[in-house]
């Protein structure tokens, strides 16, 4: 299972995504990839996603269950701690 969130990214990002994901609220995306097609959409955010954010979540086999990469400026910076990929919050 793969979601992608996004915030602020062009419509033609949106409209990458949704070739290969189901749009199931505005700007969540899920689907049933492969490795190779994660990949491929990841390259497809950093080219396409300018001055929104996005987060990517995807099953793996670790203590959480999931890993997750992100793209833009958030307030939500992804850290490690014992192993475990966490998130903190920047002040606002």
């Amino acid at each position: 299972m793969l979601v992608v969130v996004t915030e602020n990214v062009p419509p033609r990002l949106r409209g990458r995504l949704a070739i290969w994901l189901l749009e199931v609220r505005a700007g969540v995306y899920v689907g049933d990839v492969s490795r190779k097609v994660r990949e491929m959409i990841w390259q497809q955010i950093q080219v396409l996603a300018d001055d929104g954010n996005v987060v990517m979540a995807w099953e793996v086999n670790n203590e959480s269950g999931f890993d997750f990469q992100t793209w833009g400026v958030n307030r939500r910076i992804p850290v490690e701690l014992d192993g475990l990929r966490l998130v903190s919050f920047l002040p606002v």
